[in-house]
């Protein structure tokens, strides 16, 4: 009786083992959400940056470069993705390209090189999330 009830606790462990480690196994990796939570802080570094009417340069150039850098990963995190995010995410890394290259250095200029990348952004996020 001992050993029938040690055998059936073994079973019983070991079959929750097994689900755990399945379950751990298939979870996604956490990359796509690391390249949004990325951008959503260089984003919003940039947004803050024109609401206290703060602009440094330096700094404005450093958060656009990183959000285009960010804006790069986002066809390797998401593989597998309908073509239609892929395409909205060619629209970001385009406005990103744009308002890079315009290097803004004022606060109305760099409110105006960043409401591209917020559509993209936006309508991404309507659409997909």
């Amino acid at each position: 009786m001992r050993s029938a009830l040690l055998i059936a606790l073994g079973l019983a462990i070991g079959i929750l083992g097994t689900a755990f480690a399945i379950s751990a196994l298939h979870q996604r990796t956490p990359l796509p959400k690391a390249v949004m939570t990325v951008m959503a802080y260089h984003m919003s570094q940039l947004e803050h940056s024109v609401k206290a009417q703060q602009c440094d340069a330096a700094a404005i150039r450093t958060n656009l470069e990183r959000l285009q850098s960010a804006a790069l990963d986002i066809p390797g995190a998401f593989k597998g993705a309908e073509d239609p995010f892929m395409q909205a995410s060619n629209q970001l890394q385009g406005a990103l390209k744009d308002a890079v290259a315009a290097a803004p250095t004022a606060c109305p200029a760099l409110a105006t090189a960043l409401q591209p990348v917020d559509n993209a952004c936006d309508n991404c996020h309507k659409r997909f999330r």
